[in-house]
C-alpha cells in the first residue's frame, strides 16, 4: 500500500474510529460502577434484578445486528453511527435520572437495541477502508475503545462517584457521546471515493486494492448460504462463549474487589483499571504480528486458553491470597481482549463484502447472547452462593470451550484461505 495514502488513512480515521467507539463501550460498562456504589440500595433493586437489570442490554444489543450491518454496508455507516451517539447518550443521562425500576429496565433494553448496530457497522466501515494487511490492527483500534474505555472509567467514574453520586455519574458520561456526534459527522466518509481529503489517484489505488481482495474469496450469493457456512457456525458459538468470559469479568470485576477487607470505591477504580492496561498491550501486539504473519488463529486459542487457566487459578486461590488472585484476573482480564483484532478479521477473508458484514453481525449477535447470560449468571451466582467461586469457575469453563471451538472453526479453512488471498505489497 502507498505509505502516504496509509498515513492520511490511519491519522485520519482510526483516532475518531476509537474515540467513537471508546464512548459507547463508556454508557455500556459504567452501570457495574453505579451497581456498585448505591443505584441497587437507592432503589431497592435485589442482586437477582440487579443481574438482570446489568446483563439486559446485552438482549436488546442482540436484536439489530445484522439489520445495522446490511444498512452500513448498503446504506450509509456514517447516518447510522450519527444517530445513535445522540440516542446512546440520551439513554446513558436518563439513566441517572429514573427512581422507577421499570422505567430502569426499559432504558437499559433500549440502549442495547441503539448500541446493537455499533460494532458490525463500524467493522463494515473499516473494512471499507483498510485491506486484510491492515485489518487486524484496524480492529484492534476500534476494540481498543473497549479496555481503554474502563481503564480510565475505571478510575474517573470512582472519582464522579465518590463527589457527585450515582445519578450525576451516569449524567455526566451520557452527555459526550451527544457531541462526540457532530464531530463525527464531519470527520468521517464512508468509502474512499467520498474523501475529498485524498486526491483522485489515492482514492482510485484505495479502491483498486480492496476490489483485488474481492476478486480472490469464493463468491456467496445471500445471507442464508454464508450463515450455512460452518466456520461462521462455530465462530458464532465460539464468541457467544468467548463474551461469557469478558462479560462476567467486566460487570463484575469492580463488585469482586470492593468485597475485599478495608476496600473503598476509589481504590476499587484504580484496581478495576488494571487488567485493561495488560489487555491494550497484548491486543496491539497480537494484531501486529496477526497482520504481519496473516496468520488469525494462532492469536485467538491460544489468549483464550490462557484466560481460562487464569481464571480457574483464581479460584484455587481464592481469598486466602487476595494479590495474588487480583493478579491473576488481572491475566486473565488481558488475555480475554487480546485475541479482537485477529479475530474479526478472519470472516472479511473468508467471506465477500456483500455477505461479510452480514456474518460479522450475526456473530457478534451471538456474542451479545454470551454477554447477557455471562453478565446475568455470574450477578445470579455471586448471590446464590455469596462468593465468587462459582462464577470463576463458570467463565473459566467458558473461556476453555471458547478456545476448543476456535481450533475446531479455523483448522481446515485455513488451507483455503492461504490459497485465495491477495497478495499485498507493504
Amino acid at each position: 500500500m502507498n505509505q502516504p495514502i496509509a498515513k492520511k488513512r490511519w491519522l485520519r480515521l482510526i483516532p475518531v474510529v476509537f474515540i467513537t467507539y471508546s464512548l459507547a463501550y463508556l454508557d455500556r460498562a459504567n452501570y457495574g460502577f453505579g451497581a456498585a456504589a448505591g443505584l441497587a440500595e437507592d432503589l431497592h433493586i435485589t442482586p437477582a434484578i440487579s443481574s438482570l437489570l446489568g446483563s439486559l442490554f446485552f438482549l436488546g444489543y442482540f436484536f439489530f445486528q445484522i439489520p445495522g450491518a446490511h444498512y452500513a454496508e448498503n446504506k450509509s455507516a456514517k447516518k447510522l453511527i450519527f444517530w445513535s451517539l445522540i440516542l446512546w447518550g440520551a439513554l446513558a443521562s436518563l439513566t441517572g435520572m429514573v427512581s422507577d425500576i421499570s422505567l430502569l429496565f426499559g432504558i437499559r433494553f433500549l440502549l442495547g437495541v441503539v448500541e446493537s448496530a455499533v460494532m458490525p457497522a463500524m467493522l463494515v466501515f473499516l473494512s471499507h477502508w483498510f485491506t486484510s494487511a491492515e485489518r487486524s490492527r484496524a480492529n484492534t483500534f476500534l476494540i481498543l475503545g473497549n479496555p481503554a474505555t474502563i481503564l480510565w472509567m475505571s478510575i474517573v467514574s470512582g472519582y464522579l462517584l465518590n463527589a457527585f453520586g450515582w445519578r450525576w455519574m451516569f449524567i455526566i458520561e451520557g452527555l459526550p457521546a451527544i457531541l462526540w456526534a457532530f464531530f463525527w459527522w464531519k470527520l468521517v466518509n464512508d468509502k474512499p471515493k467520498d474523501a475529498k481529503w485524498l486526491n483522485e489517484r489515492e482514492r482510485q489505488l484505495l479502491q483498486e486494492e480492496l476490489e483485488k481482495e474481492q476478486k480472490g474469496i469464493k463468491p456467496v450469493k445471500n445471507y442464508g448460504e454464508a450463515f450455512k457456512n460452518k466456520t461462521v457456525i462455530l465462530l458464532s458459538l465460539q464468541y457467544a462463549l468467548w463474551s461469557i468470559g469478558v462479560y462476567g469479568f467486566v460487570m463484575w470485576l469492580p463488585s469482586i474487589i470492593n468485597a475485599a477487607p478495608n476496600m473503598d470505591i476509589v481504590t476499587t477504580g484504580w484496581l478495576s483499571s488494571i487488567p485493561y492496561i495488560l489487555a491494550i498491550v497484548l491486543m496491539l501486539g497480537a494484531s501486529f504480528l496477526s497482520d504481519k504473519l496473516l496468520n488469525r488463529g494462532s492469536f485467538v486459542w491460544p489468549f483464550l486458553l490462557i484466560g481460562a487457566v487464569s481464571f480457574y487459578a483464581s479460584y484455587e486461590i481464592g481469598t486466602s491470597n487476595f494479590w495474588l488472585s487480583f493478579l491473576l484476573l488481572v491475566i486473565a482480564g488481558g488475555a480475554m481482549y487480546a485475541p479482537y483484532g485477529p479475530f474479526f478479521a478472519i470472516i472479511p477473508e473468508i467471506l465477500p463484502r456483500n455477505v461479510a458484514g452480514g456474518a460479522m453481525a450475526l456473530i457478534n449477535s451471538m456474542g451479545a447472547l454470551g454477554s447477557f447470560a455471562g453478565s446475568y449468571i455470574v450477578g445470579y451466582l455471586n448471590a446464590a452462593t455469596g462468593g465468587y467461586g462459582a462464577s470463576y469457575i463458570f467463565m473459566a469453563g467458558s473461556l476453555f470451550f471458547s478456545a476448543i471451538l476456535t481450533v475446531w472453526a479455523l483448522h481446515k479453512p485455513k488451507k483455503k484461505r492461504v490459497a485465495t488471498l491477495p497478495v499485498h505489497s507493504s
